[in-house]
């Protein structure tokens, strides 16, 4: 690559080369390649060209599907120093993630960085310092922060259409396989860091605050050996400014369950579905606002696709996005804060977060039309991970 225009990018992001944001992908497991991959087609203004995975299989056949250029995780300096993407989508383990963003980031590409950011503020904080340095992009893929049903319900919230938002509860279960990853590696990629980050995320903008302490009770389902973790099942109650409540529960030895209530002093709306997407699910929510019932349901679109176009018109437009590693970080210390009650058998935490002035709109929606899901998936890690 030329000197000058690397030093360029190094030090204020990389510079598009052309009407389409180029993103490369960072793990091919199921998440990406049932969803990510396809929802890029789905957007106007971004492209695949690069494939970094560590499964030759997946590196051969998605490449030639694609028409990627592929690297191996070992060659991921030969694909930051050959630049064949502007951007880079990161879907590896939690844990990974830094691995991957720090030096991507300080070369100049633009990251859009799977949630939770990572799994503690230290790795956190790093992201977000290479970030900083080189004014590359960084955005934590919040897809629901462009779903329109999503963002209609934190826009009926703030507007007071319940008035006093008082308190939050939310259910978020599957019944995941024992053979993929997450059921292998303990809290990192368990229940709360997979699951939790949903509630987690929708409560903290639906009140517009950041939480100040949390208590959490862990159980193990029995006859659930095969989940290799202390607690398969969390309930978490976080307080939040003006002694408001959230709720929640996640676990991963349930049927499916994915919805959340917020209580007002009007009213209360409730949102079921709430977190999931794919095909045939539709955000939909139920109000009862001083006694009067109503209800509303809204199309189903392509999460990943209106996150990718979003994220791309803010590298194209040098705008920084609204998820970004801040917004990321603060999730993260609430996570930490679980885990820390969770070891201290139940015991509440305090939690120190930075207040947020940025929050999600309305005009962040993207109604894009969902991409078909592909009939085959290649490699280790690449089936859906729940049979719920």
């Amino acid at each position: 690559m030329d000197t000058v225009k690397d030093a360029v990018n190094s030090l204020l992001g990389r510079k598009p080369t052309g009407l389409k944001i180029r993103y490369g992908v960072i793990a091919a497991g199921w998440i990406s390649q049932s969803s990510f991959m396809p929802g890029v087609g789905q957007t106007s203004n971004s492209e695949l060209t690069v494939l970094v995975s560590d499964d030759a299989e997946k590196r051969e056949k998605l490449g030639k599907e694609y028409n990627l250029k592929s690297y191996s995780y070992n060659q991921f300096s030969q694909a930051l120093a050959e630049g064949h993407c502007d951007a880079f989508y990161i879907a590896t383990p939690n844990n990974q993630h830094r691995k991957f963003a720090v030096p991507a980031l300080e070369q100049g590409y633009h990251v859009l960085l799977e949630k939770p950011m990572e799994v503690s503020i230290e790795d956190c904080e790093a992201i977000l310092e290479a970030q900083k340095k080189s004014g590359a992009k960084l955005m934590i893929a919040y897809r629901l922060h462009h779903e329109p049903g999503t963002l209609d319900v934190i826009d009926r919230v703030r507007k007071g259409d319940f008035g006093d938002p008082r308190i939050f509860s939310s259910v978020f279960t599957q019944d995941l396989k024992p053979e993929n990853h997450r059921a292998k590696q303990g809290f990192d990629v368990g229940p709360i860091p997979d699951m939790g980050t949903y509630p987690i995320n929708a409560v903290r903008n639906i009140f517009g605050l950041e939480p100040t302490e949390v208590t959490a009770i862990g159980f193990k389902t029995p006859g659930r050996e095969d989940l290799k973790m202390d607690h398969d099942t969390i309930n978490v109650t976080l307080r939040f400014p003006g002694d408001r409540v959230a709720q929640f529960v996640v676990g991963y030895a349930a049927a499916g369950a994915d919805c959340y209530k917020v209580v007002g002093s009007k009213g209360d709306i409730t949102v079921n579905p709430a977190f999931m997407w794919g095909n045939g699910v539709k955000i939909a929510y139920e109000t009862k606002i001083n006694g009067k019932e109503d209800s509303k349901t809204f199309p189903e679109t392509d999460h990943f696709g209106g996150e990718t176009e979003y994220f791309s018109e803010c590298i194209l437009n040098n705008i920084n996005p609204e998820a970004d590693g801040d917004e990321g970080l603060n999730d993260v210390r609430v996570i930490v804060a679980i885990k820390e009650s969770l070891d201290g058998n139940g015991k509440t935490v305090k939690i120190k977060s930075n207040e947020r002035k940025k929050r999600p709109v309305l005009d962040q929606a993207k109604k894009l039309s969902l991409a078909k899901e592909p009939k085959i998936f290649i490699g280790r890690d690449s089936q859906k991970p729940s049979s719920s």
